[in-house]
């Protein structure tokens, strides 16, 4: 998406005006126009100058935002890249000066000056015409009996307030001559009208007999005052803008801390970097750091740009990025992120990324994007505006008619007609889902959660179903050691250096997690046993000599129970553990059994409680995993998620999400390569921030955190958004649908103009504070919310068919022990692919299954034949 500023735009039929001419630009295949941020989104391989030729076509100015930013919001560069990979793309120069243009508040200065200037002339004014006329205040003595005289100087200070405002007039006028009237076309026709309506009578009171004026006949002159005086609107031709300056400065003012999140991020930016070159210490401009360089963070600064940590150790404040108060240690190896603080130790990094892309500039990007596209709500106002101002002014004209014909002078049906004009207010409509949408995606920012989109940040309080990918998701994502359980007579100690010893010879992931535990329980010394003859067996376990007489074996059950006597005892608690989903590896000593210790992808410390909140918010959680059915079992009773579905592969994910939508709209959490189908599939994908890059482009929401607790933040963050927009438009629709027919004069009380201008000037102001009154929610409490509250009710009988349906996945997993090797694996995988109802087989050697995506009936004896006839043994 290319970004432009586009200026000159003053309500939401200006946006519409807008989107309409650039549509058209050929090569175009979307646009956004916000006038939150006056910025415009535009998507296709449409020319710039083309698109900017477009928008001033239609009247308004535009130029683009930043023409070198980067494309991949968190991830566009990978951790190894090296400087001369980046040779010759100049420095690391980050473009945030575009950002910080685009949302600098340049209105209220303006406006502030104008009504200053406006207020000094229009007390004048509202001196004479109130102060004098109705409550008898002095003036000159000039004035005395002087009607004309009065009127004169009404007329040049009017004239003089609308010259001060002639933005209005130039901008209103000049939409009409484009056919695309907006909301300064009925200000400047408002007071247009007032002022040549007032116009008019001067001139009748000037055709008035000058002997009757100049006779010094007091009963005349005041007889001429009291004819005109009341058909006189010069105050209303003045009062009108000067007040809609109050209103637009007002919401110039609230607009600018909707974007208060935004621009704090902005500032977030470190502005230098203490580098290291030629061995010396160098405090450079953040802007000539470049990937592979080498910089220095001593305690309290801020990490200038994404890098790795290769010398030195400290505790660092990424609360900035991920919303967490608590600092994160970090070490040698660990990633660190622009605009974090340093609170402790001295650290050495080396950069990886610079300028548009690191973290920080990925998050201000999302952002900035969010506000720039559209929700789907958005269209609706959208619509209604195109159509709203048009249709305003031919109302003010049926008005005025109207009025004449039921016999009220025309100076009584023109007061009717102006006020229509100048209370309707379209900028109400226009802003009443922008201004919600950025505040709701600043805030999620604040928490570490990015809405790619207006779209996601709308649809995500919609979704019933929630779909979890389990591993990295649910699970740390890695095995780690769960349980040590010695055989008799057998210590502890003896057991894990053993099995150390076996281990770290084995490049296995099950065996990492073994030396993993082993250091971490002896801190890097564990005591070791001097192994030779080091034998991997696959599918089965590790064997290898601790002396010309001991043998040391390790590996699966029924490995180690034909090597060794297995007691009853460490059988049991095999079975135990297995069905706990964990991995139980047993080892031995010759034919004496040592013990167990299980292996397993353990569940993160807030996954239960996260799943918790998201049930707690009426929400239906599934877990899809490619593990078995025993341990997918296992991880669903711990976390207590409503449904899971096992052995299901990435295509088979991408059909539970098809399945599921049934259903109402689904929500897919997962971090990995394989989630990516799944992700772009649901309604609303969500990537965990420690995920793959694929992932995170697949997602419309990121999660810093990668913590299942911000999922349900998400959920509540767009269901309170989006009852800030359903209050937001029902304002704007009720607020005109009430002051129209208010201001046309169809109740007994008859409203002047300028109580109309002051009523359209507040209308956008309370649309913009109710936006802003979304900073006071809490989206991180633990509060259940009821169906109700949530906004949605869950049909009770969708309810009740998950509940008791199997999701239904055209997967098995099957058994097959005699797998060898590769070769062993394309035998079993063609074979099984040529049965008619497998679709799919990906056979593992070394988990001794087979995943099957089949349709129609499962042959099961078909799948055995076929795997028998090639030698292999078929468990089921």
């Amino acid at each position: 998406m290319k970004q432009y500023i586009v200026s000159g735009m003053s309500c939401a039929a200006c946006v519409a005006r807008v989107e309409k001419a650039v549509s058209k630009v050929p090569g175009v295949t979307s646009v956004s126009v916000s006038l939150l941020t006056n910025s415009m989104g535009v998507e296709g391989d449409a020319a710039a100058g083309d698109i900017i030729k477009a928008v001033e076509n239609a009247g308004y100015d535009a130029k683009l935002k930043d023409a070198g930013a980067s494309n991949n919001p968190l991830a566009s560069n990978a951790e190894g890249v090296t400087a001369d990979d980046n040779a010759g793309r100049g420095n690391g120069g980050s473009s945030f000066a575009a950002e910080e243009d685009a949302l600098k508040d340049r209105e209220t200065p303006v406006l502030i000056k104008r009504l200053i200037l406006s207020a000094a002339f229009l007390l004048i004014l509202m001196y004479i015409t109130m102060g004098h006329n109705m409550l008898g205040f002095p003036l000159p003595p000039y004035f005395d009996n002087n009607p004309l005289g009065l009127a004169v100087t009404q007329a040049i200070l009017a004239a003089i307030v609308m010259v001060i405002n002639k933005k209005f007039y130039i901008n209103g006028f000049g939409s009409l001559r484009h056919l695309s009237p907006n909301m300064d076309t009925l200000v400047a026709l408002g007071s247009s009208v007032s002022y040549a309506w007032s116009l008019f009578i001067l001139y009748k009171m000037c055709g008035v007999s000058a002997d009757v004026i100049m006779s010094g006949n007091v009963s005349a002159a005041a007889t001429i005052h009291e004819m005109y005086h009341g058909e006189l609107y010069f105050e209303a031709a003045a009062m009108i803008p000067a007040l809609i300056t109050v209103g637009k400065m007002l919401e110039a003012m609230s607009k600018g801390k909707t974007t208060d999140a935004l621009k704090s991020l902005i500032k977030l930016a470190p502005k230098t970097a203490l580098v290291e070159r030629n061995g010396a210490e160098k405090e450079v401009k953040v802007e000539e750091v470049s990937v592979g360089d080498i910089f220095i963070v001593r305690p309290g600064s801020a990490v200038p740009v994404d890098g790795e940590v290769i010398e030195g150790a400290s505790a660092v404040d990424e609360s900035a990025l991920t919303g967490e108060s608590v600092p994160v240690d970090k070490a040698i190896g660990d990633r660190v992120s622009a605009a974090t603080i340093n609170r402790s130790g001295y650290m050495k990094c080396r950069a990886t990324r610079v300028g548009n892309d690191t973290t920080l500039a990925g998050i201000i990007k999302m952002v900035s994007d969010a506000a720039a596209t559209k929700a789907p709500i958005a269209r609706i106002a959208d619509k209604v505006s195109g159509v709203f101002v048009p249709a305003v002014i031919g109302i003010a004209i049926i008005v005025i008619i109207g009025w004449i014909i039921a016999g009220e002078p025309l100076s009584f049906a023109l007061a009717r007609g102006i006020s229509v004009l100048v209370i309707s207010c379209p900028c109400a409509l226009g802003l009443a889902t922008p201004v919600a949408i950025m505040v709701g995606s600043g805030i999620g920012a604040r928490n570490g959660i990015l809405f790619k989109t207006g779209q996601a940040l709308e649809i995500a309080g919609k979704v019933k179903v929630i779909a979890l990918d389990k591993t990295g998701t649910i699970t740390k994502g890695e095995p780690s050691v769960t349980d040590i359980i010695t055989a008799d007579k057998i210590g502890e100690d003896e057991l894990i250096s053993a099995a150390y010893a076996l281990e770290i010879k084995s490049e296995h992931p099950l065996a990492g997690a073994v030396v993993r535990y082993a250091n971490e329980k002896f801190n890097g010394a564990c005591p070791t046993l001097d192994l030779s003859d080091f034998t991997a067996l696959p599918g089965n376990g590790l064997v290898g000599k601790i002396s010309d007489l001991d043998i040391l074996k390790g590996g699966s059950y029924k490995y180690i129970s034909d090597e060794a006597d297995m007691p009853e005892r460490i059988t049991e608690s095999v079975k135990k553990l297995s069905e706990e989903g964990k991995t139980p590896l047993v080892f031995a000593k010759n034919r004496q059994v040592l013990g167990i210790i299980a292996v397993a992808d353990t569940i993160k410390d807030d996954s239960v409680s996260g799943i918790k909140e998201l049930k707690e918010l009426g929400l239906k959680v599934v877990m899809l995993t490619g593990d078995n059915e025993r341990t997918a079992a296992a991880i669903a009773g711990v976390t207590g998620v409503d449904e899971f579905v096992a052995g299901v592969l990435p295509d088979g994910k991408e059909a539970v999400i098809r399945e599921l939508s049934k259903y109402g709209k689904v929500a897919m959490v997962g971090d990995g390569i394989n989630d990516a189908p799944a992700l772009k599939r649901a309604d609303v994908g969500i990537a965990i921030g420690a995920g793959t890059d694929v992932a995170i482009d697949s997602a419309d929401i990121v999660l810093m955190n990668s913590s299942l607790t911000d999922v349900a933040s998400a959920v509540r963050l767009s269901r309170k958004t989006l009852r800030n927009i359903h209050e937001n438009l029902f304002w704007a629709f009720f607020y005109n649908a009430i002051c129209i027919p208010l201001a046309a004069g169809l109740f007994p009380w008859k409203m002047n103009p300028m109580i109309g201008a002051a009523a359209m000037s507040l209308s956008s102001f309370t649309v913009c504070m109710n936006a802003l009154r979304l900073n006071l929610e809490k989206i991180k409490n633990k509060v259940a919310y009821n169906e109700k509250d949530a906004g949605k009710e869950i049909d009770s009988e969708i309810d009740k068919d998950i509940e008791k349906e199997r999701i239904e996945v055209m997967t098995k997993t099957v058994s097959v022990e005699g797998m060898m090797c590769p070769h062993c694996e394309a035998t079993v995988k063609k074979a099984l692919e040529e049965l008619p109802f497998v679709e799919e087989a990906a056979p593992s050697h070394e988990k001794n299954n087979v995943v099957i995506t089949y349709s129609g009936e499962f042959d099961e004896a078909a799948v055995k034949k076929a795997v028998e006839d090639k030698d292999y043994k078929y468990i089921g």
